[in-house]
């Protein structure tokens, strides 16, 4: 007698949030994107990368200003580094609880404090004249930002097997309109008294706080997406707890609700969370580690990137200003914002989802190696026309680098123990991706000083590094199952 298909157990290996026509060879029509609570979580995702972007152009000459590398060229990169891994170093800590949480009393109390913590750590960082405050406001920013893994948990319950796709290539629209926005309104609002002395010449405050002004504004996009989360925003999962009981002088007016309550022996596992330790498991860890490894080739990259354009080229670099340098960012985050809805579904159907992962990755090398290329170049002709066009090559190839980025979304909801966990599987991921960002900027910033004051294999210590991560990501990707 054949079994009956209703009556297989679940395992380990057993992918937990699969299509439910899997056993038919019929292809399911697409379900509609619900666009317009999408279109507000887009909205909503534009501000985190425009906080963390905006300093990126003029963090360099901050930490000059500040006097804390006493005029050692050498020790800017190694303190820009450390501001952009505080950050992350902090969430990791804080990032798992948030995405716990958001399994118990929702999504949208977590995602509001998170707006909060954006919008009143960078009027913080504006404000910061010491680098002790500067560390202070970024561990604040992390420590209060439990967006990332909510967010991504939101789209998950937003969406099915048929038009998931679809949504993670527009994610990274949002992504990286915040990440040109942030770069150019750091670059262009840096030193206003500075840049533009009719209109910001008179004022004391801002010559006093040079810095203020291109922080202030993502703190007010932040605080205005706060309050369209709050009248607009819906909730994407049943809450089991109410807010109000968490807090300590209302616990004795609510009565407990019934999430409560022991479940029935027969509820089955998929109507509450899972313990933490189920997440343990072999497919868990290793979309994980998918979502890491790129996470730290990205993020390392991109904390060399505008230290390496900042840099005399005679130190190895390409000696570029602020205001160009923000520009070079913003275009990045243009193209790559184009490039992810015009082509990432379509790669997606063509390739699968493994070798697109895998075809993301590999595309570092270059990226990477670039950065060298564009210094011998500046050393023997100057900055002329072929460094930008080996700029606008390096930036088209962070753009396919981005592809990785929805893949591994995917494979980690697809790895959720199921549809009650998301949010913790979510939040695990982001833990260990909040680790290899936080490493990432340290250790590649680092290199690059140690490649500028040692010499290093002739100063390009940093860059065999950055390698040295692209192979260990793709030794990760090579173990991804090649469906989910």
């Amino acid at each position: 007698m054949s079994p009956d298909p209703t009556s297989q157990q679940l395992d380990e290996e057993t992918p937990l949030l699969q299509s439910e026509g899997n056993s038919t060879p019929a292809k399911k029509p697409q379900t509609p994107l619900p666009w317009r609570q999408f279109s507000m979580l887009l909205v909503l995702q534009i501000a985190e990368p425009m906080t963390s972007q905006v300093i990126s152009p003029f963090a360099p000459q901050l930490i000059r200003d500040i006097g804390i590398t006493h005029g050692d060229e050498a020790l800017v990169s190694f303190y820009v580094g450390l501001l952009h891994s505080l950050f992350f170093a902090t969430e990791a800590l804080t990032i798992f609880h948030w995405s716990r949480l958001s399994d118990y009393i929702g999504r949208k109390p977590v995602l509001l404090i998170g707006l909060f913590g954006l919008s009143l750590s960078m009027f913080c960082f504006g404000l910061s004249k010491t680098f002790w405050s500067l560390v202070i406001s970024r561990c604040l920013n992390g420590a209060l930002n439990g967006n990332i893994g909510v967010m991504k948990s939101m789209t998950a319950e937003m969406t099915d097997s048929t038009n998931m796709a679809r949504a993670w290539a527009f994610l990274p629209l949002a992504w990286s309109s915040g990440s040109t926005l942030g770069p150019l309104i750091g670059g262009e609002l840096a030193r206003p008294a500075d840049r533009f002395p009719n209109i910001f010449g008179d004022s004391a405050f801002l010559k006093k706080y040079p810095y203020f002004l291109p922080c202030a504004v993502p703190a007010t996009v932040s605080a205005l997406t706060w309050i369209i989360a709050f009248l607009y925003l819906k909730e994407t999962t049943t809450p089991r707890i109410n807010i109000n009981q968490l807090l300590p002088w209302k616990k004795r007016k609510i009565s407990p609700s019934p999430a409560l309550e022991p479940l029935p022996v027969s509820s089955p596992i998929s109507d509450k969370p899972v313990p933490i330790r189920a997440l343990f498991v072999r497919r868990v860890l290793i979309a994980t580690g998918s979502y890491a490894g790129i996470a730290l080739i990205d993020i390392a990259f991109r904390t060399v990137q505008p230290v390496f354009y900042a840099t005399p080229i005679s130190l190895g670099g390409l000696g570029l200003d602020t205001p160009t340098i923000g520009t070079i960012l913003a275009l990045q985050g243009i193209l790559n914002g184009a490039m992810q809805p015009l082509a990432f579904a379509r790669l997606y159907d063509i390739m699968g989802a493994k070798k697109l992962w895998l075809f993301a990755v590999t595309c570092a090398l270059p990226t990477v190696a670039l950065l060298p290329t564009l210094n011998t170049l500046a050393r023997s002709s100057g900055v002329v026309q072929s460094i930008w066009y080996l700029v606008t090559l390096q930036v088209a190839l962070m753009g396919c680098m981005s592809f990785a980025y929805g893949i591994s979304f995917m494979y980690i909801t697809a790895a959720s123990p199921n549809r009650a966990s998301v949010g913790a599987t979510n939040g695990f991921a982001q833990v260990i991706v909040s680790i290899m960002r936080a490493v990432g900027p340290a250790a590649a910033n680092s290199a690059f000083s140690i490649s500028i004051e040692k010499q290093y294999l002739g100063g390009n210590l940093v860059y065999f590094v950055m390698v040295g991560m692209v192979c260990m990501a793709m030794g990760v990707g090579i173990l991804l199952p090649r469906t989910m």
